[in-house]
């Protein structure tokens, strides 16, 4: 029961964070998974069935509170789908170990940029409501987002939220909530994928459902508040915790031992606290909150000689 518990707990963690930074659900539940002694597929496996549940409740929430590009969510999604289903595929078949570090070294140049760039120096554009990206660059990121969320029981947020918030041109709650909802797709496609390799023999629906149950909860309170942090501040929680993530497989990867761990990761925790906290003052002094959904349109009244009427 207590390991039950546990891992409802994580759910509910890993999924606020997911549904708020569009990233997390994954490498923190197959983590624990892996440490209660499942094999990287079995665990990956447990992980995306959870997700279809949460996937679903944390795209309906996105949606609801205008965070969703539709047309963002189909371009990315239906290669990612097609990715997630050749990495599952293959993770039944083969460790892919030996990738991880290279993975993550990528993943960390990639956070570092993303919360250099929000921290210190917010993009310009951040506020747009509509991905300006077309198919031949949505295309292969989805597809290489699938094929290592599959492969590594997580990745899909990582590497296409990371990509895309690197690019400056989206807003973080539009790429947030639109990579979250097109997760959907990619988790079905390696849900399936892992059910005709593996069968239900060794997969744990106990924690499924523990796992399912806590994200449903933190759904919805996730999408709320992706849709009220600044951007800075959300690109900057985005930047932090991928540094954060893949700082950890580097370091076991290296062999470095537990003291140094412990102490890098108080270092950038410590340094990453810092960067949010600035980016949440200077959000308050100069005043400019990320607009909120556009409404209908509004034409100003104008008098005879067509000018607009002060209001």
């Amino acid at each position: 029961m207590s390991t039950l518990l546990l891992v409802g707990v994580v759910g509910f963690f890993a999924q606020f964070v997911d549904g708020a930074l569009g990233m997390g659900y994954g490498a923190t539940s197959s983590s624990l998974l892996l440490t209660l002694g499942l094999t990287p597929a079995l665990a990956s496996a447990s992980v995306h069935l959870a997700e279809l549940g949460t996937n679903v409740a944390s795209g309906v929430s996105h949606w609801r509170l205008g965070n969703v590009d539709r047309r963002l969510v189909l371009r990315l999604g239906v290669p990612g789908a097609v990715g997630a289903f050749l990495g599952a595929t293959l993770l039944v078949h083969l460790s892919t170990a030996a990738a991880a570090p290279v993975m993550a070294g990528v993943l960390l140049v990639l956070g570092v940029y993303v919360l250099a760039r929000f921290a210190l120096r917010p993009p310009p554009v951040a506020s747009a409501r509509v991905s300006p990206h077309r198919s031949r660059f949505l295309v292969p990121l989805g597809f290489v987002g699938g094929f290592v969320d599959a492969t590594g029981g997580g990745g899909w947020g990582p590497v296409s939220t990371t990509t895309l918030l690197s690019a400056g041109r989206t807003a973080p709650r539009t790429v947030v909530g639109s990579v979250d909802t097109s997760e959907f797709l990619v988790t079905a496609a390696a849900s399936v994928a892992f059910l005709v390799g593996l069968g239900t023999s060794g997969i744990h629906f106990g924690y499924v459902l523990v796992l399912l149950g806590g994200g449903l909860v933190a759904a919805p309170a996730a999408a709320w508040l992706v849709s009220r942090l600044p951007a800075p501040v959300l690109g900057t929680g985005v930047g932090g915790l991928i540094v954060v993530t893949n700082l950890r497989t580097l370091l076991e990867a290296a062999g470095a031992s537990v003291d140094v761990r412990q102490v890098a990761y108080l270092v950038v925790a410590a340094t990453w606290a810092s960067l949010v906290t600035a980016a949440a003052m200077r959000q308050q002094v100069t005043g400019h909150p990320e607009p909120r959904r556009a409404g209908p349109r509004q034409d100003h009244p104008k008098a005879a000689n067509g000018q607009p009427v002060a209001s």
